[in-house]
């Protein structure tokens, strides 16, 4: 067990962070502010050591975010840095001042204070592998991405809707890249008119779009238009225009962003092989995530980079809580009110979620189990948080026994009934 003879809090900002530094006993040793610089945080560094009067490796030191430049710094620089939910700090807050008074002074003196008396409501911060932390990165860059073609094709489809509707019946996806080449060729109902079936068919050819056939196509562009003011063709194509140049930029990178995802988690693989002796009979946890149905890139990606650290210790309540699947109980005198969990991060929810979605849809016993619970009466968030609870269950026993998903296994529920 470590000697930790220093106790530092940390309150960070975008511009300054204040120190304050307390001995094993409590007592004061000093306290400082410095600047976000390379210099200012190498200078904090040092003048912890010498505040202390203690190697790195005896001075523990909380802070309230587990990422980040001045946490990398202090990790780098030997010390032992634990993390603290900005909640609970508030609570631990109340035992200086009752009064709400809040500043960067106090509050980093209770960070310490609180790390000194309290260190089991602290996580202790380990160095995060480099391919964990690009993974990360790309995994939300990738949603980001996502997101901004969503809201770009949602004002490109209003576009079409004000001079063109029937341009929107072709897909439900006008961020397509043959509908944004299609829309090139074809930009106005009058110059959808004029153009021929044969020119249309080669564009669908090269586009391998089998779905629709260009006489079909050609129908339904040459319906009756509707009828618009003068200048709001002109003006929707322009705005079209812009829209579809900006689309082909983020489809771009949102290809390259998933292809990044599926060449790092592959990465997170072979780096567990190569670190675990007994993997001729043991399956990395990547390819057992994988295994699990409703798990694709996206998914697998938000949990190997926002959850790598209940997933590596194989703890499925922490892994609950982080995703939000696991309830709120508020229970006091006669009262018992069950909530849905709101403090999560918000990436790993919408992952679990669509986990739990896909997985209803294509294995048969969360399929049951959804039908189930919708048949008590449950909403569809709330049986979907259930099948995602259980499926994280299923999910941190393979990763103990190092076996795939087997579809064709009986649940123990349904074996204990059976029995």
């Amino acid at each position: 067990m470590k000697i930790v003879k220093a106790y530092v809090g940390v309150d960070w900002a975008s511009a300054t962070h204040f120190v304050y530094i307390l001995d094993a006993d409590g007592r004061k040793l000093g306290d400082g502010i410095f600047s976000h610089s390379g210099d200012g945080l190498a200078e904090m560094a040092s003048w912890i050591r010498r505040t202390a009067d203690a190697e790195p490796s005896e001075v523990a030191i909380g802070i309230e975010v587990p990422h980040g430049p001045v946490v990398e710094s202090l990790m780098d620089a030997g010390f032992l840095v634990h993390a603290l939910n900005p909640k609970q700090l508030d609570r631990f807050r109340d035992r200086f001042t009752i009064a709400g008074a809040k500043d960067d002074r106090r509050d980093a003196l209770v960070l310490a204070d609180a790390l000194r008396t309290d260190s089991r409501f602290y996580r202790y911060l380990e160095p995060v592998h480099p391919t964990i932390v690009r993974l990360r990165e790309w995994s939300r860059m990738a949603e980001e991405l996502s997101a901004e073609r969503n809201r770009l094709t949602n004002r490109l489809r209003h576009q079409l809707w004000r001079y063109y509707p029937q341009f929107n019946e072709l897909s439900e996806d006008c961020a397509a890249p043959w509908l944004l080449d299609l829309w090139e060729l074809v930009p106005t109902p009058a110059k959808a008119r004029s153009t021929r079936s044969t020119t249309i068919a080669k564009l669908i050819s090269r586009s391998r779009v089998r779905r629709l056939s260009a006489d079909g196509i050609t129908e339904i562009l040459r319906r009756t238009p509707i009828r618009v003011a003068d200048g709001v063709t002109e003006a929707c194509v322009a705005h079209c225009r812009l829209l579809i140049e900006r689309l082909r930029v983020v489809n771009r990178q949102h290809r390259e962003a998933l292809v990044q995802l599926e060449r790092l988690c592959k990465a997170v693989a072979e780096t567990e092989r190569a670190d675990d002796e007994t993997v001729s009979t043991r399956h990395c946890d990547p390819e057992i995530l994988r295994s699990l149905p409703g798990v694709g890139p996206v998914v697998l990606s938000a949990l190997l980079s926002e959850a790598y650290d209940a997933i590596y210790r194989r703890d499925a309540q922490a892994l609950r809580g982080l995703a939000g699947v696991a309830p709120v109980t508020r229970r006091s005198g006669k009262q018992n009110i069950v909530v849905m969990r709101q403090a999560c991060p918000q990436r790993l929810r919408t992952a679990v979620f669509h986990w739990a979605r896909v997985a209803v849809m294509r294995d048969f016993h969360s399929r049951n189990r959804y039908a189930a619970l919708r048949k008590r009466g449950h909403s569809h968030a709330r049986a979907l948080r259930s099948v995602g609870s259980r499926l994280i269950g299923v999910a941190c026993a393979m990763l103990e026994t190092g076996e795939l998903f087997d579809p064709n296994r009986t649940p123990q529920m349904a074996m204990s009934d059976a029995a």
